[in-house]
């Protein structure tokens, strides 16, 4: 039970009211300060939403690699971006899907089980429409899938899963390995229907074609990863330390990358028509003096002074002084 007010204190609040110093919108929306949420216990919510933004994080890294890489495979744009990342039961993945379809079953080692990466069918054609010489067009009526354009379709899903490996890399090194491609959504059971899924939906853009990208992910297939599936621990692997065996590979391959050295005799201006009258034997006096220190560039940088001579019966310089800060 609340406080009850005295008369005073409500006269004041009357007061307050009618000049306006409080808002009784305010005061009615502080009483409904709690919220509640549902929970269905017949389904529950496996993945948490840290669990969903670090899949978001991973995936939006692969929509980037996909771009990239198709957009060089069929030499056209093409732009991949992440659109929702969710959690649902597989058995309304699965009747979400029209018949025919292109459902790539993916083995996710080392993890057990598999993932689904389906394409709409208006990607899937306007890529093999692409890779067999057209433009990439729309159809205008869905049809079936020949055996030929399976095969084709097939070898572009195994080249785009090689590219999963990078962002998963944070978390566990995978070996994505398509198993099978299924075109009926009723055929492609992998886990028990009321199965709870992290479903990441994809939009891509294959010229004027547009059509959507899904990847399903069963809970069951990453749980014994779960705990890796934070921001937490996805940004303390990024901003680890940088172990002592790595500071020396590091040390190890600058030691022994090579950089361009030159040493300069000095400079000189002529004007274009004395440059166009040059014949051998002329003489270009140059701003030097005999007794100066040459410059010794590394790149395009000056980091010694040196002395000019002569070594093993070839030209050499001598250095003199060391150039501790640029400029």
């Amino acid at each position: 039970m609340g406080d009850i007010l005295s008369q005073n204190e409500i006269d004041e609040l009357l007061k307050a009211l009618n000049a306006g110093e409080l808002d009784v919108n305010k005061i009615h929306s502080s009483n409904q300060e709690r919220k509640i949420t549902t929970h269905n216990f017949r389904r529950p919510s496996k993945f948490a939403k840290d669990h969903l933004k670090t899949l978001n994080m991973i995936y939006d890294n692969y929509a980037r690699l996909i771009t990239n890489f198709l957009t060089g495979y069929l030499r056209t744009l093409v732009q991949v971006d992440v659109v929702t990342v969710e959690t649902l039961a597989y058995n309304d993945f699965i009747n979400s899907i029209a018949n025919p379809a292109i459902l790539a079953i993916v083995d996710f080692s080392p993890l057990s089980g598999s993932i689904i990466f389906e394409v709409a069918p208006h990607i899937t054609y306007a890529l093999i429409d692409r890779i067999l010489g057209g433009k990439g067009e729309q159809i205008e009526k869905i049809r079936e899938f020949t055996e030929i354009e399976i095969a084709i379709i097939e070898r572009i899903i195994i080249q785009v899963l090689n590219l999963m490996r990078e962002p998963w890399k944070n978390v566990i090194s995978i070996k994505p390995r398509l198993e099978k491609i299924e075109t009926n959504a009723q055929f492609a059971q992998i886990i028990s229907p009321n199965e709870m899924v992290a479903l990441v939906t994809l939009s891509a853009r294959i010229g004027e074609v547009e059509g959507m990208i899904n990847i399903c992910i069963p809970h069951m297939v990453v749980e014994p990863v779960i705990p890796k599936l934070s921001t937490k621990f996805w940004f303390s692997t990024v901003e680890k330390e940088v172990t002592q065996e790595a500071k020396q590979a590091i040390e190890s391959r600058i030691q022994t990358t090579e950089v361009p050295v030159k040493a300069l005799l000095g400079r000189t201006t002529i004007t274009v028509s004395d440059f166009l009258e040059l014949q051998p034997g002329d003489v270009l006096q140059l701003d030097t003096n005999i007794n100066d220190n040459l410059e010794v560039m590394v790149g395009e940088l000056t980091k010694f002074y040196a002395k000019p001579g002569v070594k093993k019966n070839r030209l050499a310089v001598k250095i003199v002084e060391v150039i501790k800060e640029e400029g």
